[in-house]
């Protein structure tokens, strides 16, 4: 059979990959895009999965987690096509002929939605243990064709993620780190280019597990999520043989301590990965469809579509000393204003002032809720004002001064060289075993299924290090692989159980915000952020991470803030999540006011949300920007919301080309009396907005009208 022959194409409407498989049976994906897009090169160079083990390196020494001795060896056996449900599948069969290592590269992409997941499944069909180091996810070798103008207009994009400072994009571009050289060896062997590694429990403390690439000239764009729930990750986006490529990677030996023993007739699957592509109109377009790729991915859930109003008692408010005298007033207040949802933050189980060594049994505390209901009058008193209670938790760590800490077997615990790890005063739990997860089951299904409550906030505060070494021969990083694993398993058991239970994803803020939990949680905390200024960037950005309806945002005023103050905090919660909360009893009647009518507008936008897309006008914010920008997209209507902090001017102009050949209206839905205003220039297709005050904020309506209709 000739190359031509064997050579195939795999993909549907809105994404198209081209594959070449040579005489020597190596098989390369040569162009992936939009169908008709110009990118790629027939040469590309990289194998489909890139593959280290003990014995088995790279064929040239550096950084890079490509150019493997293995990833090079495997041949082509076959492939197969075909569709489940509305995703399209295609898998890839590999071998190595020497070590006798199957690999099964799987491509999956939504319908109409041009995003590619990728994960590998690797089965050792030879004689002997395999060692594995580390192995691929997803490699493309051919984001620009081989042509060094391509690699000149490149930037890179990344997300720097801290405690507080969430979700910071950044670019560069790609020459800064792979310049332009020439030598002996052909360039791409060598040590330079972009790569960021995500390490710990956390898995976007530091960095988002996200990355992407644009071109400056034609406005391609590729964006990439690693799903990985914590236990590290990697990412290249570098230089080889003239292109540019990605290779995503989960743990590896190098850089997490990962090694996976893969015995005889043993398989071994990579986390799952994501690559959306925008054919010309940057980022903007990357995002939104990764957006898709999210909803298409995730598991339904009612809450997605209803995306009720959530008080929660923690942020600017009670910060952890919850007690039924406080929370009382704080429950009447959230119900007037129109909260579906009342969470009892931490401390609802602390009796004593070592609370942070002592969690794990859950129980709630007798001091805090005296009397003879104690915690159920306060559950009592939300059901009673129409809203579903919720309270914090911990699940996956233990105190060394709980009762619990005694009562489960050492090996339900992170274990390293035999020794329980204790990390800032607690242990950690690991799901792989039956008595941790009976543990939580039990908790779960007392606090949910006993106290009927609704919503669970599921937090994590401690990085136990490089995992668990928890079974002989184990590596740490590849205990934690499994412990993140039966995690995942573990919340999809609770789901099953209790399908109407809401479940927020948090882990001091934003440090563990990936896929691989959204997919499973409907709601994400993007911040512990107090200052509403600060919030503001991390805000408008948040919906590059996560679906517009799952992004919760605090919305805290003060008694001492000012009428536009209040408003600012207001909306930044307007296009995500609603989580209010702040002293609301204290506020003086206009600054309630302006709560309970943000609230109002929440209502009746809200159906919207699920099926917008976000693109980001002024750009993706710089943590110091004056002015900031976030607009949702429907077919009929765009909301868009503008920050502008100390130092902005009072007049900014938004460019929205989607408006371009329609007669546009814009409103401004809030704050109704605070004296934003708007003006719309039919011929440059921009919006002109005015904040007379700083800081101050505004979420407006645009409506198109066809000149037909």
């Amino acid at each position: 059979m000739d190359n031509e022959q064997r050579d195939f194409r795999w993909g549907h409407s809105a994404l198209r990959l081209d594959f070449t498989v040579g005489d020597d049976d190596r098989v390369r994906l040569a162009r992936m895009g939009r169908p008709g897009d110009v990118g790629g090169d027939d040469g590309a160079s990289l194998p489909l999965v890139e593959v280290t083990a003990t014995g088995h390196g790279r064929d040239w020494s550096g950084s890079r987690l490509i150019g493997t001795a293995l990833g090079a060896r495997l041949r082509y056996r076959g492939h197969r096509a075909g569709r489940d449900g509305d995703w399209h599948t295609l898998t890839v069969d590999l071998r190595d002929p020497e070590t006798g290592l199957a690999v099964e590269m799987a491509y999956r992409s939504p319908d109409g939605v041009p995003v590619l997941r990728g994960e590998a499944t690797l089965r050792n069909e030879g004689p002997d243990t395999l060692h594995l180091e580390s192995v691929s996810s997803l490699v493309v070798g051919c984001l620009t064709p081989r042509d060094p103008a391509a690699i000149d207009a490149a930037d890179v994009w990344w997300a720097d993620n801290d405690w507080l400072a969430e979700c910071r994009w950044r670019s560069q571009p790609m020459r800064r780190t792979t310049p332009a050289v020439s030598g002996r060896v052909p360039y791409g062997h060598g040590k330079a280019g972009h790569a960021l590694t995500g390490q710990g429990v956390w898995s976007s403390c530091g960095h988002l597990p996200m990355g992407g690439l644009t071109d400056r000239h034609s406005g391609r764009a590729w964006v990439w999520q690693i799903e990985h729930n914590g236990g590290g990750w990697r990412w290249e986006c570098q230089e080889h043989d003239g292109a540019a490529y990605v290779a995503l990677f989960g743990p590896t030996d190098t850089h997490h301590g990962w090694r996976h023993r893969l015995e005889p007739g043993a398989a071994f699957t990579t986390v799952p990965v994501a690559l959306s592509v925008a054919a010309g109109a940057g980022p903007d377009d990357a995002f939104a469809a990764l957006t898709r790729y999210r909803r298409a991915q995730r598991r339904p859930h009612a809450d997605h579509l209803r995306l009720p109003v959530v008080f929660n008692d923690y942020m600017n408010c009670l910060m952890g000393d919850p007690t039924t005298e406080k929370l009382l007033p704080l429950i009447d207040a959230a119900a007037d204003a129109g909260a579906e949802y009342f969470v009892i933050d931490a401390g609802w189980y602390d009796d004593s002032d070592g609370w942070w060594t002592s969690v794990g049994a859950w129980e709630p505390s007798v001091s805090r809720f005296p009397g003879a209901r104690g915690i159920h009058e306060v559950l009592d008193r939300i059901r009673a004002r129409g809203m579903t209670p919720g309270l914090w938790l911990e699940p996956e760590v233990v105190g060394v001064h709980s009762p619990v800490a005694k009562s489960l077997p050492d090996e339900a615990f992170f274990r390293r060289d035999g020794v329980r790890v204790t990390e800032s005063g607690r242990h950690h739990l690991d799901l792989r075993h039956p008595a941790a997860r009976a543990h939580l089951d039990q908790v779960v299904d007392r606090l949910v299924g006993a106290w009927g409550v609704g919503y669970l906030k599921l937090d994590h505060n401690i990085d136990p290090g490089s995992g668990t070494s928890a079974h002989p021969g184990e590596s740490p990083g590849d205990g934690l692989l499994g412990h993140n694993r039966a995690h995942l398993d573990w919340l999809d058991g609770i789901l099953d159980r209790h399908p109407h239970l809401v479940v927020e994803n948090c882990a001091s803020g934003g440090m563990r915000w990936d896929h691989a939990l959204l997919s499973r949680l409907q709601l994400q905390s993007t911040s512990d952020q107090q200052n509403l200024v600060h919030y503001a960037p991390i805000a408008a950005s948040a919906p590059t991470a996560v679906t517009p309806e799952q992004g919760a945002v605090w919305a805290y005023p003060q008694a001492g803030d000012s009428l536009d103050e209040v408003a600012f905090t207001m909306t930044s919660a307007l296009l995500g999540r609603i989580h209010l909360s702040g002293r609301l009893p204290e506020l003086e009647p206009e600054a309630r006011g302006l709560v309970h009518e943000a609230i109002a507008v929440y209502r009746a936008v809200r159906a919207d949300l699920p099926q917008a897309v976000p693109s980001w006008p002024l750009g993706l914010p710089a943590w110091d920007a004056p002015w900031a920008a976030l607009a949702l997209h429907t077919p009929a209507t765009t909301y868009l919301t503008l920050w502008r902090r100390p130092g902005g001017q009072d007049t900014v102009s938004v460019r929205l080309p989607q408006q371009a050949g329609a007669a546009t209206h814009a409103d401004v839905l809030y704050p109704a009396a605070r004296g934003a205003s708007a003006a719309w220039n039919p011929d440059s297709t921009e919006l002109t907005v005015t904040l007379p005050t700083a800081p101050s904020a505004a979420l407006l309506r645009i409506t198109r009208t066809t000149p037909e209709a």
